[in-house]
């Protein structure tokens, strides 16, 4: 689905696809919201919606996606805080949430991140100290 002309939001049923290991629709008109839903994905590794117009919050049930690596929304609208659940991921790599709205502190517990080899937040309105 990368590369489209896709429209509409992202629907919630998307959540029943309990065998997916990499999700991947960017560079299309997305709006909306992420679904909490998605925190069902427990087999997920690779999770990227980026360069989409996708808005709201990173939902806290991601975090329960214990296997992600990969985790892409840059070029969006998003407008939370980066949740602190994003720390929990022993197995991340690699997580890009440049370009969007994305305000407050960088949670502690991203420090707890030992595999990670790239993380780009640039472009946001992240406050506070490293």
């Amino acid at each position: 689905f990368d590369i489209n002309q896709l429209t509409g939001s992202l629907p919630s049923e998307l959540g029943t696809l309990s065998r997916l290991t990499f999700m991947q629709i960017y560079h299309n008109f997305l709006t909306g919201t992420i679904p909490s839903e998605l925190g069902a994905l427990t087999s997920l590794t690779r999770l990227q919606f980026d360069i989409n117009q996708l808005t709201g919050s990173l939902p806290s049930e991601l975090g329960a996606l214990t296997y992600l690596t990969w985790i892409d929304l840059h070029g969006n609208r998003l407008t939370s805080t980066i949740p602190s659940e994003l720390g929990t991921f022993t197995n991340m790599k690699v997580i890009e949430l440049w370009d969007n709205q994305l305000t407050g502190t960088l949670p502690s517990e991203l420090g707890a991140l030992t595999s990670l080899t790239w993380m780009q937040l640039n472009t946001n309105q992240l406050t506070g100290t490293l």
